[in-house]
């Protein structure tokens, strides 16, 4: 259940969160920039780089479960860096430390997310269309439909898989589709 009064308001609560977080992706954008040069030299990513690019995308996360309603509690200014989440939130973002990086993949992760890059700026358009439906039934009847909430977060999940493959914090190809594995929430 999401209070009715909040998709009227939510989006100006979080006004003060997104002018924080244009700071810290600035601070992401390096960090990824330094953790490519680091990788293509050493072989390995200093660890404080990745534990900050994952504490800002754990922070985006939070800021957006807070607008959309899927967490009653707001997510604040703190950013909880690390690869592990400390559980602290409604909304959790982990990812497990590669222990051995391949340099040919780092050196061509760019062209190698393209095509994911590609099916999730379509998937963009049912998304908004599912948030915009979802925000009127919040607003009328105090909850997500249960279909549109899965759909949107699906989706969610599956930006996340892209942009922690992209921003070097796993070697690990994410797969293509909503359910990668079989896995489904019920």
């Amino acid at each position: 259940r999401v209070a009715r009064w909040r998709p009227l308001v939510n989006w100006i609560l979080i006004l003060p969160l997104e002018i924080w977080m244009y700071f810290l992706s600035f601070g992401q954008f390096v960090a990824v920039a330094v953790a490519w040069f680091a990788l293509m030299f050493t072989g390995q990513m200093p660890e404080n780089l990745g534990n900050y690019i994952l504490g800002v995308m754990r922070y985006d996360l939070r800021v957006g479960a807070y607008l959309f309603g899927w967490a009653e509690k707001y997510p604040g200014f703190r950013v909880h860096a690390g690869y592990v989440d400390p559980g602290n939130y409604e909304s959790i973002l982990y990812c497990a430390r590669p222990l051995k990086r391949r340099r040919l993949t780092v050196f061509f992760r760019g062209f190698m997310v393209f095509p994911h890059l590609i099916v999730m700026m379509i998937l963009l358009i049912p998304l908004e269309v599912a948030l915009f439906i979802a925000w009127f039934a919040v607003l009328i009847v105090g909850r997500w439909p249960k279909g549109l909430q899965n759909f949107s977060i699906d989706i969610l999940r599956w930006n996340y898989r892209v942009v922690t493959y992209w921003y070097l914090l796993t070697d690990v190809y994410p797969p293509f589709g909503l359910h990668p594995g079989g896995e489904r929430r019920d």
